[in-house]
């Protein structure tokens, strides 16, 4: 028996088939080919399969498919606007936060929830955030600072683009 469910992933509308036991990470990554969110462990440990679903970071091994009906869905692939990288993402590309990169995308995408809803995070306030995350090739330090670098550039565009506004 299957359930039918429909959800907008990085802005396309999808709709599914799917058996209710079937897992959201599964759905994306099976039945719509969005490989960027990884199955590090099935238990909600590591954090690799993380997504936002309606605006908020959420672990995709821990939710079913059938949850995320009617819901807002974002992941990796639609981090990126076309060829320009998302801030979080140039941020760990310029201070070296990926090593393997089998957990930068659940990294990144918990970051880039972190910072919405705290954009001036301390690294006490970073580390606490990402501690869901695991990464198995560094010490964090240069994940820490790929976050707080993209919490400056992010804060500095958003005052560039404050400033333009004032200037019209």
């Amino acid at each position: 028996m299957s359930e039918h469910i429909a959800f907008v992933v990085n802005g396309t509308p999808h709709e599914l088939d799917v058996e209710p036991r079937r897992l959201l990470v599964h759905a994306l990554r099976e039945d719509l080919d969005l490989t960027g969110t990884h199955v590090g462990c099935d238990t909600s440990q590591c954090g690799a399969c993380t997504v936002h679903v309606d605006g908020r970071a959420i672990k995709s091994c821990s939710m079913l498919a059938v949850q995320a009906d009617g819901a807002d869905i974002k992941t990796i692939e639609g981090l990126a606007d076309g060829a320009e990288l998302h801030p979080m993402q140039a941020a760990f590309w310029e201070k070296h936060g990926l090593q393997c990169g089998f957990c930068t995308p659940g990294m990144i995408m918990t970051a880039v929830d972190l910072l919405s809803r705290n954009p001036d995070p301390t690294d006490v306030e970073i580390r606490h955030a990402i501690e869901g995350n695991l990464c198995r090739c560094t010490g964090y330090q240069n994940i820490v600072a790929a976050i707080r670098h993209a919490a400056e550039t992010m804060k500095a565009g958003a005052t560039a683009d404050a400033g333009a506004v004032a200037t019209a």
